[in-house]
């Protein structure tokens, strides 16, 4: 018996007899014998056949249509159809038709984690390569470390970076460049007459050698701020309480100054520091109000008891001139009549013209 099969364009058939390879049928018309099996195969799709594909390579015409591609361990193969990245193919083997689609192929060397300049950036970016790529993207205030296997390898500046995901360990620890802020906040101290208060200090800081951080310094924030922990400490206890609120505003300077060399080893520049609170516990509070009290009070009596003599002295000085002045006493009478007239509606005289006589000898003498 014979039968009729059809192949499509970019189709291609491969008749089997007994289970062997027998022929490639390109696309048309074509009688087969009953007792053969036809496979059809889409030349657009890989090749990918339900017997072993080495056995079916030993048929010269079928070989003669396919592209074999081997991937090796630590080797990727970038598959590009018109010249657009289309699939990366990882470790195993792989066949495409020749006559399907316009296939380009590169293999990538995966081995080490440097990428070399041949893979361009627009390929690294593409979605299709998120499982075969590591990446790391600092900003223009960033910098970062990067460790290779656990050791150190260089330092990165800003920009973006790739790697190749292989066996190899590749960490990175992001350094911020800007300046910085730490809060050592809460400190119980006890000043050098035994005061107990809790201190908030502040101080604003800036990276400045990152190779002193990478060879000498682990953690360097936790190392700032024991250093600054301990130079305040020490500080605060060398001042009673009275010299430390004379002197708040200068410790910042004679820190800074006790913790210049320290600091300078850690590769960082403070910018400023200084006393957030001092927090006094509630029975120096209220011992403090009280003196703040009492202080006030005394000072306002001060001021009440300068007044007063300020006054008596210009009262004084007032009574000799008009002792002196018989005008300077008619007029201050004038003034007195003045403001009492200001204080009554209506004035009413009588006397017979006796008052009028008297007022006016009173004021003409």
């Amino acid at each position: 018996m014979i039968k009729l099969v059809c192949i499509k364009a970019f189709h291609v058939g491969l008749v089997f007899e007994n289970g062997n390879l027998f022929k490639v049928l390109q696309a048309g018309k074509h009688w087969i014998s009953g007792s053969k099996l036809v496979e059809i195969y889409d030349m657009t799709l890989p090749f990918v056949p339900a017997q072993n594909l080495q056995l079916l390579l030993r048929n010269e015409e079928l070989s003669k249509c396919l592209d074999i591609i081997t991937v090796s361990e630590e080797q990727v193969v970038l598959r590009f159809v018109n010249n657009r990245l289309h699939t990366v193919l990882p470790t195993g083997q792989y066949a495409f038709w020749k006559l399907g689609l316009d296939n380009k192929f590169q293999t990538v060397d995966i081995s080490n984690y440097k990428i070399k300049n041949e893979i361009p950036k627009h390929i690294l970016e593409n979605r299709l390569m998120d499982l075969y790529v590591r990446k790391i993207k600092l900003d223009y205030f960033q910098k970062a470390m990067l460790y290779i296997d656990q050791k150190f390898d260089s330092i990165l500046e800003n920009g973006t970076f790739y790697w190749w995901n292989n066996t190899q360990n590749i960490s990175f620890q992001i350094i911020d460049t800007r300046v910085q802020l730490l809060e050592i906040n809460g400190q119980e101290i006890l000043t050098k007459d035994k005061a107990s208060l809790r201190i908030n200090f502040g101080l604003r800081y800036q990276i400045k050698d990152i190779n002193k951080l990478v060879s000498d310094v682990k953690e360097y924030e936790k190392q700032l701020y024991s250093i600054f922990q301990l130079a305040l400490r020490e500080y605060i206890s060398t001042l009673t309480f009275d010299e430390l609120l004379i002197k708040k505003h200068e410790v910042s300077f004679d820190i800074e100054k006790q913790v210049a060399s320290s600091v300078s080893d850690l590769g960082i520049s403070i910018v400023d520091c200084g006393i957030k609170d001092v927090i006094l516990p509630g029975e120096m509070k209220e011992i403090m109000n009280k003196v703040l009290i009492a202080e006030k009070k005394s000072q306002a009596n001060s001021i009440m008891r300068r007044e007063e003599t300020a006054a008596t002295r210009s009262m004084l000085n007032t009574a000799k001139l008009m002792e002196e002045n018989q005008m300077l006493w008619k007029l201050k009478e004038m003034e007195y009549i003045e403001k009492i007239t200001e204080k009554i509606e209506k004035v009413s005289l009588s006397g017979n013209g006796n008052i009028l006589s008297q007022m006016k000898e009173m004021f003409s003498k």
